[in-house]
């Protein structure tokens, strides 16, 4: 069996090889083969029983060419998992609100065409809350992203300045307690990880100088991750559903990462056995 894993394209500046050794290790450890191309230069995908789209970092910055890719995918017929019609519903932000719509708890969103300083006024009202974070509808690695207080409603950062963008509160649990991953395969629970923001910062990501640990799911978050999940157009094979405890207390979903996930395989025993056999079943 031959898989292609797409990886970032050669100028993306971020480190990423860490994420994609341990998943094509785990899916040669199953007896798979795996081969890796930048998502931007894929080349002939006639050899491959199967693309997975597990590094693609970076399609946020070059939205439109990954559209054509997924476009392009679609038309060939090519096998993907995550299923393309996932991948393009979740490379834009506005699920969130159908999500929230549905009856899903998730972090409140005000969603912005062009970001200028009489929209950001307008939203500490509208969420009731003296701080807020701006964030790209399609993003990725937390780029463009700002925590911004109710006294700086005049400074909207110069390079979101009319831009579409997402205004959420800031929840204070994120340097307090930090940001839940269950990380899902086929469906069923895996592992889950606590993500915490480096000292002074609110971003968890590792190049901004977050930290990941593993920890129990909190209680009621599997069940939240699932009714979530279950909103999605199409069944993931991998799933990583981003929760945090919202200024109330409860639960709410940040994010579903559906399409180049970090999985965490490194932190718990079994996780790349899970994670290649929900593949390969599909496959």
């Amino acid at each position: 069996m031959r898989l292609l894993i797409l990886v970032p394209d050669p100028a993306f500046s971020e480190p990423w090889a860490w994420a994609f050794h341990v998943e094509a290790e785990a899916l040669r450890e199953a007896g798979a083969e795996v081969i890796a191309r930048p998502w931007t230069a894929p080349g002939d995908l006639e050899p491959f029983n199967c693309v997975l789209p597990l590094v693609a970092w970076g399609y946020h910055l070059r939205y439109p060419e990954w559209l054509g890719l997924l476009d392009r995918l679609e038309a060939e017929g090519v096998p993907v998992l995550n299923p393309v019609p996932l991948l393009r519903w979740n490379g834009d932000k506005a699920y969130l609100a159908e999500l929230g719509a549905k009856g899903v708890p998730t972090v409140p969103t005000l969603a912005v065409d062009h970001l200028n300083e009489a929209a950001l006024a307008a939203a500490f009202g509208t969420l009731g809350c003296e701080e807020v974070v701006v964030k790209p509808a399609v993003s990725g690695g937390g780029s463009h992203t700002f925590r911004l207080a109710q006294g700086e409603a005049a400074a909207v950062p110069t390079d979101v300045h009319g831009r579409r963008m997402m205004i959420q509160p800031y929840m204070r649990s994120i340097a307090e307690r930090g940001e839940y991953s269950l990380i899902l395969f086929g469906g069923e629970l895996s592992h889950s990880v606590v993500k915490r923001p480096a000292p002074g910062d609110f971003r968890v990501q590792p190049h901004f100088g977050g930290q990941t640990e593993p920890c129990p799911p909190p209680p009621g978050a599997l069940e939240l991750a699932r009714a979530a999940l279950a909103v999605a157009p199409a069944e993931a094979a991998y799933a990583r559903v981003d929760l945090i405890e919202g200024n109330d207390g409860a639960l709410q979903v940040m994010e579903l990462e559906l399409i180049e996930p970090a999985l965490f395989l490194h932190c718990a025993p079994e996780a790349k056995r899970r994670f290649a056999a929900a593949v390969l079943e599909r496959v």
